[in-house]
């Protein structure tokens, strides 16, 4: 019988750069748009026989003595994973159990230095490349979560790690990449759940407390600077932590600015991208220079990989590596809103989970991993 392996091991496996060979079953357009790194594509159905293709399935393989079988959701990859359990004994075989859903669920917890008495854990999703934030104060053991996943296990288990006790839940926005933990978080915890007073306008439907423009929210013995820097969204709030560390989330990543289409459809994304130069640089790049930037996520490319840095690291950058180093910043603004008006492909599902994400629209816990999954293309 064919034993699973789980996609936490996976990526463990990744890390520890152990060799096997990944096959990943699905369709070709499925495998070209997400797919796990250094994965393998052989197409097999899920009552498909490997009769005739044994050949072209060693051929794929090479000479690995390991195979791992992905699908989207360990369907098709189990039934591959048995046939070649009874075709040969040439490789020791085991399929992901879940999947690429599963795979959807990998979370690496990564503490990011921003000098003492103040502690960050960036709660990295290795498949979709989004990023939450644990920010807390080690001296009174009070923190917040920022934009969490609806994995919301992760940030309790981070903070137990930390010794920290979560005092509130803070989105920097609507989310139109992936449903958002926040509510379910905060009513779990029975704590504040926070979001820019803007995002009354945006017609958010279900009760949060307002951060004002400026407002700060003490967290301990450190403070959190609400920071409006609409663009992404209208509603868009970046987080200043005592002048050392900024949430900028999608206004600004390590490598581009989040994209402003998604929400300002009608002309192209024009009016976000006016509202995201303007809060780019007479907010975001008029902080001190040391100021860390901690993004809301990095583009994980086709192939799987992180576009900078490698899961389980920090990923971030500072205000004046931004500005030296990010080509669109350098942009005068009617060309950053020309450029920004071609973001590519936009994330899967997107106004779907707009509305759930604005509470409009209600959904089973499994029609929401359903939609979320893919890429997130939230950059520009």
């Amino acid at each position: 019988m064919v034993t699973t392996l789980s996609p936490d091991r996976l990526a463990e496996l990744q890390d520890e750069e152990t060799e096997f060979a990944l096959v990943d079953t699905r369709p070709e357009d499925s495998f070209e748009a997400w797919h796990v790194s250094g994965a393998i594509h052989f197409p097999f159905g899920p009552e498909e026989n490997l009769d005739g293709r044994l050949e072209e399935f060693e051929r794929a393989v090479g000479d690995a003595d390991r195979v791992l079988t992905i699908c989207a959701k360990g369907i098709s990859s189990g039934n591959l994973a048995t046939q070649l359990e009874s075709a040969t004994d040439a490789y020791e075989v085991q399929a992901v159990d879940g999947g690429m859903k599963g795979w959807s669920g990998v979370y690496d917890h990564v503490e990011v230095d921003a000098g003492d008495g103040l502690t960050i854990v960036q709660i990295q999703r290795r498949a979709k490349g989004c990023f939450g934030y644990l920010i807390g104060c080690p001296a009174t053991g009070d923190a917040v979560v920022v934009d969490p996943t609806a994995d919301v296990d992760e940030y309790e288990i981070a903070a137990t790690r930390a010794d920290l006790s979560i005092v509130g839940v803070i989105d920097t926005h609507v989310h139109a990449d992936h449903i958002s933990g926040g509510r379910d978080l905060a009513e779990r915890l029975s704590v504040p759940y926070y979001l820019s007073e803007r995002a009354i306008a945006r017609g958010v439907e279900y009760e949060f407390t307002p951060l004002e423009r400026n407002e700060v929210l003490a967290v301990g013995d450190r403070e959190l600077k609400a920071l409006e820097t609409p663009g992404h969204t209208s509603e868009m709030i970046s987080l200043l932590l005592d002048d050392r560390a900024l949430v900028t989330a999608d206004t600004l990543h390590v490598d581009s600015t989040g994209r402003t289409e998604l929400e300002f459809s009608e002309d192209e994304g024009k009016e976000g991208a006016r509202m995201l130069y303007e809060a780019l640089h007479r907010t975001v790049l008029a902080e001190p220079e040391g100021v860390v930037v901690l993004p809301g996520h990095v583009t994980v490319t086709a192939d799987g990989e992180f576009a900078h840095g490698r899961p389980g690291e920090a990923i971030t950058t500072t205000i004046r590596e931004a500005r030296t180093g990010i080509e669109l910043l350098d942009l005068d603004e009617d060309a950053f809103v020309d450029r920004m008006a071609d973001a590519g492909e936009k994330p899967a599902n997107y106004e779907e989970i707009i509305e759930y994400n604005r509470g409009t629209l209600e959904l089973a816990p499994e029609d929401r991993v359903e939609l979320e999954l893919g890429p997130n293309n939230c950059s520009a």
